[in-house]
């Protein structure tokens, strides 16, 4: 696993409805009604390939939301036909991608390295292991739980933030209306890729643009758009 994939996935032709989240790959399309959604569902699922990417469908009554895989690290360059493919079984359904509801929700659990305790979460959510260092809810429903160190020299022992991943041309507007109801900006250093912000009693969110394709700190290319959402705790 590294970043080629995802780099050569957001650098192909063919994929505009897909969004690269901390969560992979994901695209979801508008439908009329949850029949419509499921028939789409159904005609997606023959795609050939998708089985084996970890794939991750949802339904609801008026739209459809494909997953290629659980984790950013993990999508391939295979991956984009695959996208392509499930973009022209929309098109052929009527169904409209929509960029600015894709989106995930992930909660970041820090402690000192030798307090990092990742298989306690997972027993106590019921969740199971992606990567070394996370875990993952088997029906797709809850946000993923990561583990982050924390600096030996800071007091602090414990703390937790939740990271908002979201499509590139979105994470300003989505800035923009948590300023508006009352938050405030505690970190920007890494704009327009990600912004920490915090509410009035001082818990934080990391709104993250990376690696949908905004760049963080020395541009596009910069490595360092990987710890997008590990602002510092304290």
């Amino acid at each position: 696993m590294s970043e080629q994939g995802w780099r050569a996935f957001l650098a192909a032709d063919g994929i505009e409805d897909w969004v690269v989240l901390h969560g992979g790959a994901t695209a979801v399309f508008r439908v009329p009604s949850l029949s419509d959604a499921g028939r789409l569902a159904e005609a997606i699922a023959q795609v050939p390939g998708l089985e084996r990417t970890g794939a991750l469908l949802t339904m609801t009554d008026d739209r459809l939301s494909v997953r290629l895989t659980r984790g950013v690290f993990r999508v391939e360059e295979s991956h984009v036909a695959v996208a392509r493919a499930v973009s022209a079984k929309a098109w052929e359904h009527g169904a409209v991608a929509d960029r600015s509801l894709a989106q995930e929700v992930s909660l970041a659990v820090a402690a000192k390295p030798e307090a990092i305790d990742v298989d306690f979460w997972r027993a106590v959510l019921g969740y199971a292991p992606l990567d070394e260092d996370n875990a993952v809810d088997p029906l797709g429903h809850g946000s993923t739980v990561w583990m982050q160190g924390l600096d030996e020299e800071k007091p602090l022992r414990h703390a937790m933030h939740i990271d908002v991943s979201v499509a590139r041309e979105q994470a300003e507007s989505r800035l923009a209306a948590a300023l508006a109801a009352g938050g405030r900006i505690i970190e920007e250093s890494e704009a327009p890729g990600a912004w920490i912000l915090a509410d009035r009693a001082g818990n934080r969110v990391c709104i993250a643009a990376w690696p949908d394709g905004a760049p963080l700190g020395g541009g596009a290319g910069d490595d360092a758009g990987s710890d997008a959402g590990q602002g510092d705790p304290a």
